[in-house]
C-alpha cells in the first residue's frame, strides 16, 4: 500500500473495510533503520530514551545492557490514562496513524513491532486506551502506551468487537507471543502524535460527508419554504471567489435545476407593477429570503473552506514522522528534535470545531423556522398535521435540537491555547492538540442527531406534502432517511429514531446519493 492515503481510505481502514499492506520498499526502510539503530546502540552513541532516561531525567546515562528494561518501564509509568476508553474505529485509527509514521523508516522501529501493529488492524485487535491524559505536546505519550502495553500483553482488548478480554488471553486465542520491546520499540511506539492524527483525520472525512449532507437539507428546506432559487446562482460566488462558496452555489444551482417548487430565476429579472393610486405599495412579496436559506451558499462555503484547510493538515500529518529521535540511516545521522509537538493539529483541529458548531446552529435555525407555523408558510405547527395540539409532532426534538447547540456552544473554548507547563518545566509549551480532537469528534456526534432531527422533520413535510415537485436530490434523501425512521402519524418516542439516523449518518456510505444526484445533474445550465 501507498505510504499516502486518501483520507476516505484511511476511514475505511480504520472501520475495518479495507485492508492495511507495506510496499517491499517500506519494509526494507524499516529493516535498514532497525539495523543502524542497532549498531549505533552497540557503539555506545548517546542517543535520547534509547542510552538516555527520560524528559527531565535524560541526564540519565543508561547501559545498552538494560535496554529492555528501559523500553518496558517507559510503558510502565506512562500507563496513566483515565476516562472511558477511545471507540474501536478510534483505536484502529490511531494503530493505522502509527503504522503510517513507522513505515518511514525514520523511526528505528524493530520489524517484528510493525509487523504486530499490522496484524492488530488484520485481525481487529483493539486495545482497550482510555481517551485522557495526554497533552499532546511529547507526542500522545499516554494513550500510545496503552497500546504499547496491550501489545505487551498487558491489559484488556477486544477481538472482532467482543468483550472485553485480558490481553494476555488474546494473545494466546491468536497464537501471538507478547512483544518484547527493546531498542527503541516503546519509545518509537509512544512518541508520536498518532491518536491526534487518526482521530483529526476521522473527523476530516466526517465533517465532509455532514457538510454535504447539509446542503442537501438546505435544498429541501427552501424546496418547501418555496425559496428564490436566485441566491444559489453560480455568478454570485464568482465575484466573490471563495473555493467553498463557489462549490455550494454550484452545487446547489445543479441541484436545484429539476425541482419544481422553488422561485425560478428568469434572466429578465423583475419588474414593480403599474400602479394608478398610490406611490408606495406596501405587503408585497419578499424578493428574497431569510439568511438560513439566501446565505446558504455563503455559510456552508466558509465550513467547506475550513474543513478543507483542516484536511490539508491531517493528511499531511499522515505522512510524518513524528517521534523523536529521528535517524538517517543514509547520512549516519541522529537528530533529536520536536516533530511529535502537535501543535498543527491541535490549531486546524479547534478551527474545524467551530465550523462544526457553526453546521450545527444553521441545521437547528431551519428547524425552528420550518416548525413555527408562523414563519413555516402553510405547513402545520411542528409538522404534526394529524390533530395538532393533541399531537405535538416534533415539538420536543426541536428542543433537543436547541439543548445540543447549546452544549456544543459552552465546550467551544479552544483547547489549543490552554497551554500548561509539566514534566518538571522540560515540557514548557503544550499544544493539547489531542483533547482538541477529541472536542471535534464530540461535536461531530452532536452535529450528527441535529441533521439527523432536521432531516425527519424535512422529510414529514415532504410527507405533508404529498412529495410533489421535489427534485431528485431531496428525494433520494427521503429515501435514505425513511429506510431508517418512518413517517409520524402520531406522538411516539423519537429518542431511537434521532439515534439510529444519527448513527447512519457516521458511516461513509449512507449519503451515496448525493455524488450520484450532483453526477446526474453535471450538464445542467447555469443560466
Amino acid at each position: 500500500m501507498s505510504d499516502t492515503l486518501s483520507l476516505d481510505q484511511f476511514e475505511r481502514i480504520a472501520l475495518g473495510q479495507l485492508g492495511f499492506t507495506l510496499s517491499e520498499q517500506q519494509w526494507h526502510n524499516i529493516d535498514k533503520t532497525h539495523r543502524y539503530l542497532l549498531e549505533q546502540v552497540a557503539k555506545r552513541r548517546l542517543i535520547y530514551g534509547v542510552t538516555t532516561g527520560y524528559g527531565p531525567l535524560a541526564t540519565t546515562y543508561v547501559e545498552p545492557h538494560h535496554s529492555e528494561e528501559l523500553q518496558q518501564n517507559l510503558v510502565h509509568h506512562l500507563c496513566s490514562g483515565v476516562g472511558p476508553a477511545l471507540t474501536r474505529v478510534q483505536t484502529r485509527s490511531l494503530i493505522t496513524a502509527r503504522l503510517l509514521s513507522l513505515s518511514r523508516g525514520h523511526s528505528g522501529a524493530s520489524p517484528a513491532l510493525v509487523q504486530r501493529l499490522a496484524a492488530c488492524l488484520e485481525h481487529d485487535f483493539v486495545p482497550e486506551i482510555p481517551s485522557q491524559g495526554t497533552v499532546g505536546a511529547s507526542g500522545d505519550l499516554t494513550p500510545l502506551a496503552h497500546l504499547a502495553r496491550a501489545l505487551s500483553g498487558g491489559g484488556r482488548v477486544r477481538l472482532h468487537g467482543g468483550d472485553w478480554q485480558p490481553s494476555a488471553d488474546v494473545h494466546v486465542q491468536l497464537g501471538w507471543e507478547p512483544l518484547k520491546l527493546a531498542g527503541k520499540d516503546a519509545i518509537a511506539l509512544v512518541n508520536g502524535t498518532s491518536v491526534t492524527a487518526g482521530i483529526a483525520a476521522l473527523n476530516g472525512s466526517q465533517s465532509l460527508r455532514m457538510a454535504k449532507l447539509s446542503s442537501a437539507l438546505v435544498l429541501l428546506y427552501a424546496e418547501l419554504l418555496g425559496g428564490h432559487r436566485e441566491a444559489f446562482h453560480p455568478l454570485i460566488g464568482e465575484v466573490r471567489p471563495h473555493p467553498g462558496q463557489r462549490q455550494l452555489h454550484a452545487w446547489l444551482w445543479k441541484m436545484s435545476a429539476d425541482s419544481e417548487r422553488l422561485k425560478p430565476w428568469t434572466e429578465s429579472g423583475q419588474y414593480l407593477p403599474h400602479s394608478t393610486h398610490e406611490a408606495i405599495q406596501q405587503d408585497q412579496p419578499l424578493p428574497q429570503d431569510a439568511y438560513t436559506l439566501r446565505c446558504a451558499p455563503q455559510a456552508l462555503g466558509a465550513v467547506m473552506d475550513t474543513i478543507e484547510q483542516h484536511n490539508s493538515v491531517a493528511s499531511r500529518e499522515l505522512i510524518s514522522v513524528t517521534d523523536n529521535p529521528l535517524l538517517f540511516a543514509d547520512l549516519d545521522t541522529v537528530l533529536h528534535g520536536g516533530n511529535f509537538f502537535g501543535q498543527h493539529l491541535a490549531f486546524a483541529s479547534d478551527h474545524l470545531r467551530n465550523a462544526v458548531i457553526q453546521m450545527a446552529l444553521y441545521s437547528e435555525r431551519r428547524i425552528a423556522r420550518i416548525t413555527d407555523p408562523l414563519r413555516n408558510g402553510s405547513l402545520p405547527a411542528f409538522m404534526q398535521p394529524h390533530q395538532t395540539g393533541l399531537h405535538s409532532g416534533f415539538m420536543g426534538a426541536q428542543v433537543t435540537a436547541t439543548a445540543l447547540v447549546a452544549e456544543l456552544r459552552s465546550d467551544a473554548i479552544p483547547a489549543s491555547i490552554q497551554s500548561i507547563p509539566t514534566n518538571a518545566d522540560n515540557q514548557d509549551i503544550v499544544p493539547l492538540g489531542t483533547i482538541a480532537a477529541r472536542k471535534t469528534a464530540n461535536a461531530l456526534t452532536a452535529l450528527q442527531k441535529i441533521l439527523a432531527i432536521e432531516a425527519m422533520v424535512l422529510t414529514q413535510a415532504m410527507d405533508i406534502e404529498k412529495r410533489a415537485g421535489f427534485g431528485r436530490c431531496s428525494q433520494q434523501l427521503y429515501v435514505m432517511v425513511r429506510e431508517t425512521v418512518a413517517t409520524l402519524t402520531q406522538d411516539r418516542p423519537l429518542a431511537e429514531d434521532i439515534e439510529a439516523l444519527a448513527g447512519k449518518f457516521a458511516s461513509p456510505d449512507a449519503l451515496r446519493f448525493l455524488a450520484d444526484t450532483e453526477s446526474a445533474a453535471e450538464h445542467e445550465p447555469t443560466t
